[in-house]
């Protein structure tokens, strides 16, 4: 792997990353949130092949999400603690062990329990966003964290396909030893290419973790992203969570080959997370908010029509997805110019907020398939999708109205 040309320190005190640079993270940000998907189109073989009953087998997707959602908590805030490039080569390191016991799991307790510490130390992701972040000059941050967050996405749309490739060839346990021979690679990318990164706060774990709580409570900008994450989070996860039944149905029919095809529709949408990233850079991170939140209810209405249209579903995919990142890239670039020393606590609270988000999003949504079907589906999203937009308006037009008295 080439080594990125490291970062080059300005005069003001911020960072002119350089662009292979930019991208290394953007890969290791894709690679390392992979980790928490690829199980999902696997279940059926792995249930055959270690005898967990098919009503069980959920359960391995819910401890891989529960070992990432402790990582936030709990590993995440130390990005601000510990020198950030061995801690994130670190981790990355010990999931490629993590993988490659996982490939060799002879039973369920010892798969379960590889798949959380799997969970766990996929948080790196995480690492990296506020890392470019921090490396970032103010005038390109936005467009630095929206190509970084065009990888993370892109590694968890592509993360299904994949697995489902590999396993037709080379069966379930041959997907987790081609992602440690690719994180084992991606780590010794990220040792020789990232420049070293000193901890920002000088502080005890419990004092770090104590700290999350605070910026919480003190910071009104940063309880609005939360929100506005949480509900975009949700819509995604509404919407991947309920289109295989879709697919697979009438009138469809799709294979699960087919199926994972369709995470490719959503990578469209993430690509064009840097010119997002650039809006926001600009200053018009309330017009990209508004944006966004609009974009969701159109991409519903398209979907919505996406059991007799097969063109209605694809581009209703696309604008959903756009919609996701273009939101995503907004909120992080704005929380990150909180706290210049906090950014690894900040992102912490932000993505706890987003992660549960998501997960309420897949719950009820399962629910809502199974009974209302796919009309119900998109009449939940939609919902979601004014709850944004309402959240959105009101919430920023309070902040420029108190923005004059408190500066």
């Amino acid at each position: 792997m080439p080594t990125a040309a490291p970062a080059e320190t300005t005069a003001t005190g911020g960072s002119q990353l350089s662009r292979p640079l930019v991208l290394l993270m953007a890969l290791a940000a894709g690679v390392s949130v992979a980790n928490l998907y690829y199980s999902q189109p696997l279940l059926d073989l792995i249930g055959r092949d270690l005898h967990i009953a098919s009503g069980a087998v959920g359960i391995l997707v819910t401890v891989t999400q529960l070992g990432y959602a402790a990582g936030l908590l709990f590993v995440l805030p130390l990005g601000d603690l510990l020198e950030r490039r061995r801690l994130i080569v670190g981790m990355t390191l010990a999931t490629a062990v993590a993988l490659v016991l996982t490939a060799f799991a002879q039973n369920e307790a010892w798969l379960l329990v590889m798949l959380l510490i799997v969970g766990l130390l996929s948080v790196v992701a995480q690492v990296v966003v506020p890392l470019a972040a921090a490396l970032a000059s103010d005038d390109d941050r936005g467009s630095v964290v929206g190509t970084v967050m065009s990888g993370l996405l892109i590694g968890i749309l592509l993360a299904r396909t994949l697995a489902g490739l590999l396993a037709e060839v080379g069966g379930w346990r041959s997907v987790y030893l081609v992602a440690a021979a690719l994180v084992l690679l991606l780590a010794a990318g990220l040792w020789r290419g990232l420049p070293d990164s000193p901890p920002t706060v000088r502080t005890s774990y419990g004092g770090l973790l104590g700290s999350v709580a605070r910026l919480v409570r003190t910071e009104p900008i940063l309880r609005r992203r939360m929100l506005y994450g949480a509900l975009n989070f949700a819509q995604f996860s509404v919407l991947w969570t309920a289109i295989t039944g879709l697919l697979s149905g009438s009138p469809y029919h799709y294979s699960e080959g087919v199926i994972g095809l369709f995470g490719l529709a959503g990578v469209a949408g993430a690509l064009a997370a840097p010119l997002i990233g650039r809006l926001a850079d600009g200053g018009h991170q309330l017009y990209a908010s508004v944006g966004a939140a609009l974009l969701f209810l159109v991409s519903w209405a398209l979907l919505a029509g996406g059991r007799a249209s097969l063109i209605a579903l694809l581009i209703g995919v696309v604008l959903l997805d756009l919609a996701c990142q273009s939101l995503q890239v907004t909120n992080q670039s704005r929380i990150y110019s909180l706290a210049g020393d906090a950014r690894a606590r900040v992102n912490a609270a932000y993505m706890t907020a987003y992660f549960v988000g998501g997960a309420a999003g897949s719950w009820v949504a399962t629910r809502v398939a199974s009974t209302y079907h796919w009309s119900g589906v998109c009449l939940l999203g939609a919902g979601l999708g004014v709850v944004l937009l309402a959240a959105v308006v009101v919430g920023e037009s309070s902040l420029r109205r108190l923005t004059p008295r408190t500066t």
